[in-house]
């Protein structure tokens, strides 16, 4: 499938920003790994597939809109109040969105074919920027990919309970997928 050259947005009406993360320690049987959902957040993208150096990539997403979408595992299932409870945790206590209320990711350069491409970028959050790929490919209409993120390159001390026996994995994994909407 082949893409045209221009500029393209999209945010919550085109598709998905999903955050996945895991848990560790000897008290992980307890928690639950959790798929978040970014709920506000916009992106542009300038194309042109002739020369991936030309093109760009910008996001924006505001660090008070994470829902618990699904959390598996533990030893009993998220209610509504856990998921709140946790949403809350990563606003205040991760995030810090009183005081950082937007996470930016700006691509600095671009590789690959709209079959495979890798973005490399930064992504400032917590105040802090810090470089970041992403790996994504263009399939039967829809644009989708992943990062790896460590939360302790930000600064970001992973999430913990029960003295430390339950903990967030440093690692989360950011996904997406979306459709590109011609800028008008």
């Amino acid at each position: 499938m082949s893409i045209t050259a221009g500029g393209y947005a999209w945010g919550p009406e085109s598709g998905r920003l999903l955050v996945n993360t895991t848990r560790t320690g000897l008290g992980a049987k307890a928690g639950h790994d959790l798929t978040i959902g970014v709920t506000r957040w916009r992106g542009d993208a300038t194309v042109d597939p002739a020369d991936p150096a030309n093109c760009s990539v910008t996001v924006e997403v505001d660090a008070e809109s994470f829902e618990v979408q699904e959390g598996t595992g533990g030893v009993k299932p998220l209610t509504s109040s856990d998921r709140e409870e946790i949403a809350k945790i990563v606003r205040e206590k991760v995030l810090h969105s009183g005081r950082h209320p937007t996470i930016t990711f700006r691509s600095s350069r671009i590789e690959g074919s709209a079959e495979s491409f890798r973005i490399e970028g930064d992504l400032t959050m917590v105040g802090v920027t810090q470089p970041v790929t992403v790996q994504g490919a263009l399939t039967e209409g829809r644009v989708h990919g992943s990062a790896t993120v460590l939360q302790s390159r930000w600064g970001i001390r992973p999430y913990s309970a029960f003295f430390g026996a339950l903990r967030v994995s440093d690692e989360v994994e950011i996904h997406f997928n979306l459709t590109l909407t011609p800028k008008q």
